[in-house]
């Protein structure tokens, strides 16, 4: 079942022209390395044994917010039958540095990945019972055909890639 969820998931991603990559727990580092433009920043990342690179700002002021051209989150969850991703708000900024670069790199786990939007909204509700009171539910780069022909990146990142770390 588990596998047809993620399945499920990379089909709608590959209908929103979103990547993905999966990866090990072990390799994750490299892997977001490969993907982030310079400057980056990020929030921690909440995977047992899973950091951001380096070179990844951590905790960034408004100016470097600005100014990076990649972002890193981790999604709390993903409703496959959308392709869309949960972000939290953190203490730290999960939701400007997902919305702020120009390209967002979102790290979910393949278990956090749920089939439709009924599951999603239980697992939303969960949260919000214990007192987190706001995430982002975003499916694809940000899109607008508000004045004509469909114009990306206006209202959010025209790029997003997806991680999925793979469950050992």
């Amino acid at each position: 079942m588990k596998s047809e969820v993620v399945t499920d998931f990379e089909s709608s991603l590959t209908r929103l022209d979103v990547d993905r990559t999966k990866t090990t727990t072990d390799d994750v580092s490299d892997v977001l390395s490969d993907l982030i433009g310079q400057p980056a920043v990020g929030v921690p990342l909440s995977f047992d044994g899973v950091s951001l690179p380096s070179e990844v700002i951590v905790s960034p002021t408004p100016t470097e917010l600005s100014a990076a051209t990649t972002g890193i989150t981790p999604a709390s969850f993903a409703i496959a039958s959308y392709g869309s991703i949960v972000i939290k708000a953190t203490p730290e900024g999960a939701e400007p540095v997902s919305l702020f670069p120009d390209s967002h790199v979102a790290v979910v786990c393949e278990s956090d990945i749920l089939p439709g939007m009924s599951e999603a909204f239980e697992r939303l509700v969960a949260t919000i019972q214990t007192g987190q009171e706001s995430a982002i539910i975003a499916t694809g780069p940000s899109a607008t055909a508000d004045m004509g022909a469909l114009v990306r990146g206006v209202h959010g990142p025209e790029d997003v890639h997806i991680v999925i770390l793979t469950d050992q």
